[in-house]
């Protein structure tokens, strides 16, 4: 019996050691070998995770910015110009630099501007909202002010105003990541550039209608009379659907179409306010 006994477990060791071999033989066989400048990268990256360079995830970006090196759309918004710098410096190459970006709210619709006509009781979520129905104002283009936005930055830089139901982007916290952009039901967050001195002009305002109806919904909406379109000399702005854009890689900062713009939808800012003009008499 103790024969058997001492028989059975040397077999089995037996076994086992020769499984571990094999297991080991064909380990090294299909071993797949990592270059170890992924990790290099890996590490001057800021291990945020966010998705916001189109990967998943600070690793799959490093993988691919080391197999990929002549890719020239490579870019961490988190991180930014710096971060890539001393990544390219990994590889040895040149990374080029890209203007620092910032996400902004494409509505100014707030509760004093946009009169509420119902109350919407369900579920607490800007995408479940926006399936339902138009929102709680007539404006079906507008921000329904739920915060799936909030929900989907990890920075913490944006956040719901309670005085007028929109969210208000902080601009030391925000990593143009997209993740709130993305979330967005409505598309009406944007990454557009910071701009010098982070000042900007955008028409805050996505409403499609014409500009009777719009002018009914929204005090401050863009009612399409292209008064900006025919101010601006740069040819930045352009008029497509009842509605104007500013295109930030043409617009020079000039303002022109912040003046005539007859409901204030053009937003400027940071920037300092105009000298008032008096006449002497």
């Amino acid at each position: 019996m103790t024969s058997t006994l001492l028989y059975t477990i040397l077999s089995l060791s037996l076994l086992g050691g020769l499984l571990a071999v094999v297991l080991y033989l064909i380990a090294q066989k299909f071993k797949v070998q990592e270059d170890p400048r992924i990790d290099q990268v890996l590490e001057v990256l800021p291990g945020a995770n966010c998705g916001g360079c189109g990967y998943a995830g600070c690793r799959a970006f490093a993988e691919n910015f080391v197999k990929n090196p002549d890719n020239p759309d490579f870019f961490c918004p988190v991180g930014g110009n710096d971060v890539m710098k001393k990544a390219a410096a990994v590889l040895g190459r040149d990374v080029q630099e890209q203007i620092p970006k910032l996400a902004v709210l494409r509505c100014n619709g707030s509760c004093d501007v946009r009169p509420v006509l119902n109350t919407y009781d369900g579920s607490p979520n800007c995408a479940v909202a926006a399936d339902l129905y138009g929102g709680e104002t007539g404006c079906s283009y507008g921000c329904l002010g739920l915060g799936d936005c909030v929900d989907a930055c990890t920075f913490d830089a944006i956040h719901i105003n309670p005085q007028t139901g929109l969210p208000e982007v902080v601009e030391d916290k925000c990593t143009s990541c997209g993740a709130c952009v993305k979330a967005c039901p409505r598309n009406i967050l944007e990454l557009r550039p910071k701009g010098p001195k982070s000042r900007r002009i955008y028409v805050a305002c996505a409403n499609k209608d014409k500009g009777a109806v719009t002018r009914k919904v929204c005090s401050v909406g863009c009612i399409g009379c292209q008064l900006c379109v025919k101010a601006c000399p740069f040819e930045a702005i352009t008029f497509a659907d009842n509605l104007a854009y500013i295109d930030p890689a043409k617009c020079r900062l000039c303002r022109k179409c912040v003046a005539v713009c007859p409901t204030g939808c053009i937003l400027e800012i940071n920037f300092p306010p105009k000298k008032q003009v008096t006449n002497n008499e």
